[in-house]
């Protein structure tokens, strides 16, 4: 024991026949006769330090730290380890090399002894050139080209070139493909006022595209919803000029669906969209549901009234054609007549007897020398079963 008799930490292991894990014990009285346990003594300089360690007025008080060389005791304060020291044996291989513990594979030379990085950085970059300025598109695409995000150039389909990214970008999109909104969407109504105050339940289709994809990416924030907006307001507008019988029964449907077109185009191109409608279809034309019933009545009442007016008109039409045949046969009649009346005369009452008595059974006759009384049938009935008698 050496001062006041006190022992140091590691002087107490080293009695005890232990090895500290921080090797000598570092005091400027000498080391206990300890070391660290892990390496051989060294030869003394008289004061109980290894060879190769720092004077003692210059080893730091206290435990040594496990993560710092006797090299770096370079003054009598202690310090604490940084990363540098953590990791500086890592970066040496074993025997103090490099290339081992951890470190990056380095790359074999080329023949002729330089480095292959600044091939492979070459070719990245000319990858990266090539993938960004070239852009192929399909046969129904087409594509905006933005400098520093600004419109410079529309393209069509096939190879195209540009600046690379990112001083140039491609938006590219689909323009001849139709896009088809259904309105309203799923099951819900949509009523629509006629012109008669009739409210009908109406559902319909709207098939557009893209005429000009520069308007259509720039003019409108949100142009799907504004061709939306537009095939209401046109609809509408269509449907509250022309009644509900029109709507309904399909007979206006057509001149319904082409001014509603008409209308959501010029609407359209008044707002810069870009957007060509091509056709606007009524899927479904049906009275509200909560009236659906009191409909399907006055349809059945209508459509009776419209057969009995057909029946009607048809009776009128074969009447006034018997008429008018019968009054050219008069004419023909009364032709004949002006040219002998009294032949004519005479054939006309043979002919009104003929008509009248072939019904009658009976025949009174008034005249000289013949019968009163001349059972006509009787005698019919007689000559026709005289020649059944005679082939017997």
């Amino acid at each position: 024991m050496r001062g006041n008799g006190s022992f140091k930490p590691g002087q107490w292991l080293a009695m005890a026949g232990r090895k500290s894990p921080w090797g000598s014990g570092g005091s400027s009285g000498g080391n206990g006769g300890g070391g660290n346990g892990d390496e051989p003594p060294a030869s003394g300089n008289g004061d109980g330090a290894p060879s190769g360690d720092p004077p003692p007025d210059q080893k730091p008080q206290g435990p040594r730290n496990p993560w710092l060389k006797p090299d770096d005791y370079t003054s009598g304060e202690r310090r604490s380890a940084n990363i540098e020291d953590i990791f500086r044996g890592r970066k040496k291989g074993p025997g103090g090399g490099g290339g081992g513990g951890g470190g990056f594979p380095s790359l074999p030379p080329r023949p002729d002894g330089k480095s292959w990085w600044p091939v492979i950085l070459g070719g990245a970059a000319l990858i990266w050139l090539l993938g960004s300025s070239t852009h192929q598109l399909s046969p129904k695409e087409q594509g905006i080209v933005t400098t520093f995000g600004k419109y410079s150039r529309t393209i069509g389909s096939g190879v195209n070139f540009t600046a690379p990214w990112p001083f140039q970008t491609v938006t590219t999109r689909d323009v001849t493909s139709v896009t088809n909104d259904v309105i309203p969407e799923g099951e819900g109504e949509n009523l629509v006022l006629t012109s008669d105050q009739n409210l009908i339940d109406l559902s319909y289709q709207v098939r557009w595209n893209i005429k000009n994809l520069e308007l259509f990416t720039f003019a409108s924030t949100r142009p799907e919803e504004t061709v939306r907006e537009v095939a209401e307001a046109a609809m509408r507008l269509s449907v509250a000029e022309v009644p509900l019988r029109a709507v309904w029964d399909g007979t206006g449907r057509g001149q319904l669906e082409a001014n509603t077109r008409r209308r959501m185009q010029e609407i359209l191109d008044a707002y810069r969209t870009g957007v060509n409608v091509i056709g606007v279809d009524i899927k479904k034309a049906d009275p509200p549901e909560k009236v659906a019933d009191a409909f399907q009545k006055v349809n059945v009442a209508q459509q009776n009234a419209e057969r009995d007016k057909a029946n009607a008109q048809a009776w009128a039409q074969q009447t006034l054609a018997r008429a008018e045949g019968e009054a050219a046969a008069f004419d023909k009649v009364y032709a004949e007549y002006r040219l002998s009346p009294q032949v004519t005369r005479q054939r006309m009452y043979y002919e009104t007897m003929e008509r009248v008595l072939s019904a009658n059974d009976k025949v009174v006759v008034e005249a000289n020398g013949v019968t009163p009384y001349l059972p006509l049938p009787e005698l019919r009935r007689r000559a026709a079963e005289q020649p059944q008698q005679g082939g017997q």
